[in-house]
């Protein structure tokens, strides 16, 4: 027996719903991951005077070459909300040869000889090995508008 077009519509509707009802839940619960073997950097750059949205234009350009580097699995820039001409980096590397490649690469290279300038010192680098991640995974789906 055939619908009518108003019933296939609300069915479709429930079906839409139903499906968003789902997603919304997923995306609120956390994905947690172990990370042996991985390491990661926490690198502090600290900008010279006026030169911050420089430095983050040069970091955002070097962000979009990152598929070149299948080996760095999170590169993540932040500004400092207290020391307005410090901004952060935290990667994480599947593996030490991961990094290497990172470090070998020439996107890498083009940001070592652009950076400098910009920069008011050297940049500070803890080096770590992550244990564990938890992260919502709607901060994967959610919609970012700029």
């Amino acid at each position: 027996r055939q619908q009518g077009i108003g019933a296939r519509c609300k069915a479709s509707s429930r079906s839409a719903r139903h499906r968003r009802i789902v997603a919304e839940q997923v995306a609120d619960e956390p994905l947690q991951v172990f990370l042996p073997g991985r390491m990661s950097l926490l690198v502090r750059l600290t900008a010279k005077e006026g030169l911050r949205l420089a430095l983050l234009d040069v970091l955002n350009s070097y962000t979009d070459s990152l598929a070149a580097e299948p080996g760095t699995e999170l590169f993540i820039v932040s500004v400092d909300p207290d020391t307005p001409n410090n901004v952060w980096l935290f990667e994480i590397f599947k593996d030490e040869a991961a990094q290497e490649a990172h470090r070998a690469s020439a996107p890498f290279g083009v940001l070592m000889g652009v950076m400098p300038p910009l920069l008011d010192g050297p940049p500070a680098v803890l080096r770590m090995d992550p244990l564990r991640m938890s992260m919502k995974q709607g901060v994967l789906t959610d919609d970012w508008d700029f």
